[in-house]
Order: structure tokens, then C-alpha cells, then sequence
């Protein structure tokens, strides 16, 4: 069985401590190989499952430092084309102390917004179960969100889940109708994993409950996952609701944590666990991400997550 995402695949020049603004001179740190679905799929290959994404690079020492972290994580790269004439894109980031960050993207006209929609032919048999979408991806660019509309649709008919994570960034939203764009994704969406805000913001309801209620009235929808930051985690099926807190750890760097979440959840589906133990498998390998400095530099294997449940088996609680 096998993932596969589809989108921006880029590296990422970070401010080195919190409260260091993108408008001052100062020091950065990276590149970082980056971008929301390749954070994704790389932790997906790290968890042991087939993973592969479909996305382009330029013919630069920052493509090769992307494909370089993929390839040695076991990622699938056949679908990742190196555009010769382009540079690999890039995202500047800043973050303070309670962990909310700010992006400066250079994406556009850039080899990562020209993936196209693969024949399926080139996708290795047996198709994926799941093809993970980031809606940072769709809002990057016009011609990206028709290209990865067509590949949803291709695998919809192959009989292919569809997971997606909002992933709301304003910086590259830039005034569209967000619920109208997400539409044809939620629509056929079988696996969801917003923020708080984001849930709210996509079925334009005004509390979790009523969001979910409206939600779940599409019949394909089977599982929402409510990533809710150092609160933990609220999840949702037709027949449960509960909630799991955060594993304690020291936090480093938040960037990449909720793809990491989203990498772990959809990997525990696949092996069959329970969901509170697929929830608490997400939480774990997003607080291994969070515990480390980069976009997918957490220590991140079926070993170090086992071992982390096993030592921190007692997350916080998520009503304080």
C-alpha cells in the first residue's frame, strides 16, 4: 500500500531563535529541504510506509538538497521532474515565542508550481491508498490547483481515499474564495486534519460542533482530525468524539509539526490501529518534529516513536 502526495517542494531559510523579524537584518539558518507535502510524504517514508510525491525542482544545489533528504528517506522521487531552466523555490520564516510564524514565499515562476498531472500508468500498481493533499498547494498557484485537481479526480476513479489539511496560508491565499476552492477537495475528501480556525473557516460555521455537523453531512467523509496545537487533538468519526492532550517535550521549532501529525494519523490507519492509537502515534511524531530544529528534522522511525509512547504514556490534559 502506498501514499502519495502532489505539490511544492522547496527549501526553507529560517531565522535561527524566536522574535527575529523577517524586515531586519540578521541571521538565517537552512537551506532546509521543505515545503508542506514533502515534510509529509518524507515523514510518511520515515514510518515505513511506500510514499511518493509528485512535484518539480530546479537544476540547483537547492533541488539537489531536496531530493537528496527524499531519496535517502526511502521517498519515491520518479515523479519529481528537475526543471532546467528555474530555481528551486524557496520560503523565509520567522517564528515567536508562542509559536505562530511568518513566511515570506518565493514560488511563484518557479519549477514548483509547474507539476502536472501524472498517467496513471506511471503510478506503480497497486494504486495508493491515500493521495494527500495540502491546501497550501492549491492556493500557490492557478495552474498547480487545476493540475492537482485533475490527479484528484484520475485517482478518485481508481478508487483512491482522499486526505487533505487545509493548511491555510494567507500569505498565498491573496483574496481568493477560499470555501469555493476548496470545494471539489472537501467534497470528495475522505480523511480530514484542519487547525481550529481552519475548520471553522471551511465550512463556514461558527464553533467545532456545528463545523463537524456540516461537515460529516457529506457521505464520502470519515474521519475528522482536529490538530488544536499544545492542546492536543479532538477527533471525529460518525460514531466517536474524543479528545488526546500532547506528549510533554521542550519545544524547538513548530515548523513541520502538523504534517508530521498528518504523516502518523494516516500511517496508523494503514496498519490497522485503533484511532486513539493512530491519534497518539500523530501526536508523537509531531512532538518529534517539534523537539528538533528544521522543517523535517525530527528523529522519526517506528522505533523512536514506539519508544517515545512507551516513555511519555501519559499526555497532558486537553481541557486545560
Amino acid at each position: 500500500m502506498k501514499i502519495w502526495t502532489m505539490g511544492e517542494i522547496l527549501v526553507e531559510i529560517m531565522r535561527p531563535k524566536p522574535n527575529m523579524p523577517l524586515d531586519k537584518t540578521g541571521v538565517f539558518m537552512g537551506p532546509y529541504p521543505s515545503g508542506a507535502p514533502a515534510i509529509f510524504i518524507d515523514t510518511v517514508a520515515r514510518l515505513g510506509h511506500q510514499a511518493g510525491i509528485i512535484g518539480c525542482v530546479g537544476n540547483d544545489d537547492f533541488g539537489s538538497n531536496c531530493l537528496t533528504r527524499l531519496e535517502k528517506d526511502g521517498v519515491d522521487t520518479s515523479m519529481i521532474k528537475v526543471v532546467k531552466n528555474g530555481s528551486t523555490a524557496a520560503a523565509f520564516v520567522t517564528y515567536n515565542d508562542i509559536g505562530e510564524r511568518s513566511f515570506i514565499f518565493h514560488i511563484n515562476n518557479t519549477p514548483a508550481v509547474t507539476a502536472k498531472c501524472p498517467n496513471i500508468e506511471y503510478l506503480s500498481f497497486p494504486t495508493p491508498e491515500y493521495f494527500h493533499i495540502m491546501g497550501c498547494s492549491l492556493m500557490a498557484d492557478d495552474n498547480l490547483y487545476q493540475e492537482i485537481i485533475n490527479t484528484t479526480k484520475m485517482l478518485l476513479r481508481a478508487g483512491v481515499k482522499i486526505s487533505f489539511d487545509p493548511n491555510i496560508r494567507p500569505e498565498l491565499l491573496k483574496g481568493r474564495n477560499l470555501v469555493k476552492m476548496l470545494a471539489p477537495i472537501i467534497h470528495n475528501c475522505s480523511v480530514l486534519l484542519p487547525g481550529y480556525e481552519e475548520l471553522l473557516a471551511i465550512s463556514s460555521k461558527p464553533d467545532m460542533e456545528s463545523a463537524v455537523a456540516t461537515l460529516f453531512e457529506n457521505p464520502v467523509l470519515e474521519i475528522i482530525a482536529v490538530k488544536l496545537g499544545s492542546k492536543g487533538c479532538r477527533i471525529f468519526t460518525r460514531d466517536e468524539d474524543f479528545s488526546l492532550g500532547v506528549y510533554p517535550i521542550t519545544p524547538i521549532d513548530p515548523t513541520g509539526a502538523g504534517d508530521c501529525f498528518d504523516a502518523g494519523f494516516l500511517c496508523g490507519l494503514m496498519d490497522g490501529l485503533s484511532l486513539e492509537e493512530t491519534a497518539k502515534q500523530a501526536s508523537a511524531a509531531a512532538a518529534l518534529n517539534t523537539a528538533a530544529f528544521g522543517p523535517m528534522e525530527g528523529n522519526i522511525s517506528p522505533k523512536t516513536i514506539k519508544e517515545f509512547m512507551a516513555t511519555n504514556a501519559n499526555l497532558t490534559d486537553p481541557t486545560q
